[in-house]
């Protein structure tokens, strides 16, 4: 939904959401465009629907995008551009909460630069970001990434590195989440958290020493001496 302000992030399990991922031209939100953005939608902690659609970014898909993705000039030549898209996917979304994996330092970013260049407001929703989530509760892996979390619940993977196949992998890892969530474990417990957007915070050494500063930075430059 549009809004003159962004939603707030929540560290916690809901019911009803929309989990969504988007594929883009490359990895800076400042320049890249949008490729392709997936969503479903989860009621009661069950698939109720699913939306998908590739997007004509009106620019060449670099070869580096494309050896990710898969996806080609060819493949998106007559498909919508992203004003159309995300008018659409937000309209599917209206006000649940989004849900997503890394979506607070990645795919919220071009949701929100391009609703304000299209409409001069932002998005609204309250959201979810599975990836503080999984380091937070699962301290034990190595890894965080999406396929890493899929293997680690034995979720079956396909068509990753597309947006519907991962959002599928993604509602799962999601539901699983819930039960590290409700019943955590010690070494959960003892992670600590950053008071202002509750991503970890992660022991770092600076010009005066070792110091707790906050995953999400630079959007969050929360430190705390140790």
């Amino acid at each position: 939904m549009l809004s003159d302000s962004p939603g707030k992030k929540l560290n916690m399990y809901v019911p009803d959401y929309v989990v969504f991922d988007l594929e883009t031209t490359g990895i800076h939100p400042s320049v890249d465009k949008v490729v392709e953005i997936s969503a479903i939608k989860v009621i009661g902690g069950f698939v109720d629907s699913e939306f998908s659609t590739l997007v004509n970014p009106e620019r060449h898909i670099p070869l580096a995008a494309t050896e990710v993705n898969n996806i080609t000039d060819q493949m998106v030549k007559d498909s919508p551009t992203f004003d159309i898209a995300l008018k659409d996917f937000l309209e599917f979304a209206g006000d649940y909460v989004l849900v997503g994996h890394n979506i607070q330092l990645f795919d919220l970013k071009f949701l929100y630069r391009d609703a304000v260049n299209y409409w001069g407001q932002t998005v609204g929703n309250d959201y979810i970001d599975t990836l503080p989530l999984s380091r937070k509760y699962l301290p034990e892996l190595r890894h965080h990434s999406l396929l890493d979390l899929a293997a680690y619940y034995n979720i079956k993977i396909k068509d990753a590195h597309r947006a519907l196949g991962d959002c599928r992998m993604n509602q799962r890892v999601f539901e699983n989440l819930r039960e590290e969530m409700e019943n955590p474990s010690e070494a959960a417990k003892a992670v600590p958290v950053c008071p202002k957007c509750g991503n970890i915070l992660k022991k770092r050494n600076g010009k005066f020493g070792w110091f707790y500063g906050c995953a999400s930075y630079p959007d969050c430059k929360y430190t705390r001496n140790i």
